[in-house]
Parts: C-alpha cells; structure tokens; sequence
C-alpha cells in the first residue's frame, strides 16, 4: 500500500522544506564528501556507518531518499534494502546504490530489490547530486485522482493503492506509477524508451533494461502465473502492452 506518500509530498517532498537523505557508507572519507555535497546542495544529511539503527530511524523520521553502500558492516546493503521495502512506512522511499559493484548483474539484482538507481564508485560531485535530484524529481507529481478497476486488480491513484483479488499489495513508488501509467492506457503499446520518458521523467541515467526488471517486478505482484501475464503483456520487438483481461 502507498498511502505514506502522500503524507510524504506534503512534509518529504515540499520544496519549501529541507529533505533529508539517509546516507549508509562505512568509508569515512566517502561518507564525508557525500554529506558536504549533500548539504552544499540544500539536502540535511544523516550518515550511518552501517545498517544498524537505520530501520528504526527511518520510522522515527522518513527519510526523503536512502543512498546505501553494498558493501557494509553488519550486514549488506542489499539486505538493507530488502528491509527497507518489506517496512510499511518506508516502503515507498526512493533507494539508489553508491557501490564499487558495477556489473550489469549487480544493477539488475539491485533493482530487483526495489532500489531506484544505481552510482558507480568512483563517482562525480555533481553527478551524485543530479542523480538523487533525478530521483526525487518522479516523486514530486501527484497522479491525478483516478480509479481504474481491470480483472481482479483496483488500482486507486488517489490514494496509491493497489488491490489483486481483494487485498492489498504493497508496492514501490516507480512500480505503482509504471503500472498505473499503463493501464490508464489499455491496448497501447510502450516502448521502453516512452515509459523511461512518461514514469521516470529524467532519462539520462536510467536504461531501459530499468523497465524490464520493473515490468518483471509487478507481474510477480499482480499477475496470478507471472510466466503467462494477463496483464501486463510483452509485445516481442516492441514493448510492453497493458490488457484488460475477459472474464
């Protein structure tokens, strides 16, 4: 369920307000340079040199962004992931990885669990900070109201929630709005390009391979045999197509 983010548009996302970044990095030295430009930017930073306490803080204070090394003491970043989606309150908050693991292997297994992007050590200043804004920048524009019911699915725009068969699902920022996006244009086929431009918005840092490990992401959460989709299709040498499936 979304419902947390709209209370977080209206104190985390408020231009008006200082948003605050969970930064997790155990190298002192990065963790440094990361909050100076954070900061230098207009973001408060928290840094945590491990997970410990973060869960626990994030709930206290929802953070508008964590920014999580893989690599950490007490437990990975990776994990720190899984956590912070499978935690109600934190569910929907923006995650991008600041790793020395660049394989396309580690990305996708990356995005899988939920993260929104993904920064290669060494990285730039100024990339580190378009990036996080890049981020933020999805979240700032609320959908507007709609309901849209297809099949045994309800997806409630307003409210941003989902409901398969009756209860309901939780989901990430980037899911619900890729998926609310699609159905409120049944038939239609995307490219992956057009979705990048329509749910990401801010392109030049994301892949399409990005829509791909998303599509995969919300048949495990919608469909009733991800491997044979009634919803969300793909059309081979196209894209993606949403259907609404006869009863």
């Amino acid at each position: 369920m979304l419902g947390h983010e709209s209370s977080a548009n209206a104190v985390g996302y408020n231009t008006a307000v200082k948003q605050t970044i969970f930064a997790v990095e155990d190298d002192s030295d990065i963790s440094r340079l990361v909050r100076h430009h954070l900061e230098s930017a207009g973001f408060g930073v928290r840094s945590f040199p491990d997970t410990t306490g973060v869960i626990t803080e994030g709930e206290k204070q929802t953070p508008a962004l964590f920014l999580l090394d893989i690599m950490l003491p007490g437990g990975d970043g990776l994990e720190l992931c899984r956590r912070i989606r499978q935690t109600p309150a934190l569910s929907m908050t923006p995650v991008i990885f600041l790793t020395a693991k660049t394989t396309e292997s580690d990305r996708v297994i990356g995005l899988e669990l939920g993260a929104d992007d993904y920064i290669a050590k060494p990285f730039s200043p100024r990339e580190l900070v378009a990036r996080v804004r890049a981020v933020l920048r999805r979240f700032e524009r609320p959908l507007a109201p709609a309901l849209v019911k297809a099949g045994d699915i309800e997806i409630d725009s307003g409210g941003m929630t989902l409901t398969v068969r009756g209860a309901l699902t939780q989901t990430t920022a980037t899911e619900f709005r890729l998926l609310e996006y699609m159905a409120r244009h049944p038939g239609r086929v995307f490219t992956r390009d057009q979705l990048l431009d329509a749910v990401w918005r801010d392109t030049h840092y994301v892949t399409p391979r990005s829509v791909d490990v998303y599509v995969r992401r919300i048949r495990e959460k919608i469909e009733a045999n991800p491997d044979e989709p009634r919803y969300l299709k793909t059309v081979r040498g196209a894209g993606y197509r949403f259907e609404v499936p006869k009863l």
